[in-house]
């Protein structure tokens, strides 16, 4: 059912990449229409989102490496939340020194890391229970 679930997501990603990055920006960002995305980002999204739900689709060990990886990622921003804000405003942003961060964001940032590390550990036991 999470595998499905993701590989929906993904699929959503995919055909949506403009609503997905345009959410981003409302939720997160104070002044949304100041940055420049770099050209690359909406290819990017679009990639993301099909190796996401391919990956989802054939589960086993591609869908178990990507799970890890999500856990660890998540970790990393539920601990370092200023950390993830520069890196994506770097990653994202031709001037990411333009880019002002909704305070708010931290908390959703940190809630966000939490949910990514519960979903990996959610399927790492699912996984051993099946073996």
């Amino acid at each position: 059912m999470l595998r499905m679930f993701i590989g929906v997501l993904g699929a959503v990603t995919t055909l949506f990449p403009d609503e997905i990055v345009a959410l981003f920006e409302r939720l997160a960002i104070a002044n949304p229409g100041e940055g420049t995305l770099r050209v690359w980002i909406n290819p990017a999204i679009r990639f993301e989102g099909v190796l996401v739900a391919v990956v989802s689709l054939l589960g086993g060990r591609s869908y178990a490496w990507m799970m890890n990886l999500t856990g660890v990622f998540g970790a990393v921003i539920l601990v370092f939340p200023n950390l993830y804000r520069k890196f994506a405003s770097t990653l994202l942003y031709e001037r990411p020194d333009s880019i002002d961060w909704n305070e708010q964001f931290t908390t959703a940032v940190r809630i966000i890391g939490a949910i990514y590390v519960f979903l990996a550990i959610k399927t790492y036991r699912d996984r051993r229970t099946e073996t």
